[in-house]
């Protein structure tokens, strides 16, 4: 769920991670990795795997995968008040 394959002629494959704006947040290079390696990568990454093709997506995974990746999340800089603002829940993603 929420996982697009595009095939591009002579482009290494590559996993585009974007957020629920379509704005790039990472790219992960698959080129020398196996297929049970790229699918435990999906997997880690929280993205859902449906029973077949027409099963319904449980709500908890609608957005997935809506996790917070530590190397996307940029330093939180001082408010304008000098006030550091709350740390985001680990499980919360940037964009919700």
């Amino acid at each position: 769920h929420n996982l697009e394959m595009k095939h591009l002629p002579g482009a290494d494959p590559e996993l585009v991670l974007l957020s629920l704006r379509y704005e790039e947040l990472e790219r992960i290079p698959l080129s020398d990795m196996t297929r049970e390696e790229i699918n435990q990568l999906v997997q880690e990454l929280g993205f859902y795997r449906k029973e077949t093709p027409d099963a319904p997506v449980p709500e908890e995974f609608q957005f997935a995968p809506a996790k917070s990746l530590p190397i996307l999340l940029p330093p939180q800089a001082p408010a304008a008040d000098g006030r550091t603002p709350p740390k985001r829940d680990e499980e919360e993603h940037p964009d919700l």
